[in-house]
């Protein structure tokens, strides 16, 4: 397995709230724009780009993480 730094993100609950938020955040937002009244197809375009955001969530804190990393390991000698 590799390893892509992911696990350690929120004290290593990321994995269950990725899989949590991928399963429920398109239905989530999916309801809240229809119970606003708004068309079928903008409701449903709405709720597949709620996807993207999570994976765009991941890869800054991913990112931020990785650097705060490196910033420890740069040590002058």
């Amino acid at each position: 397995m590799f390893d892509d730094g992911s696990d350690e993100l929120f004290e290593g609950i990321w994995p269950f709230m990725k899989r949590a938020l991928l399963l429920f955040m398109p239905l989530w937002v999916y309801l809240i724009c229809w119970s606003a009244g708004l068309n079928l197809f903008i409701s449903a375009i709405a709720a597949g780009m709620s996807l993207t955001f999570i994976q765009i969530f991941e890869k800054m804190k991913l990112k931020r993480h990785l650097e705060s990393n490196s910033a420890g390991e740069n040590v002058i000698k």
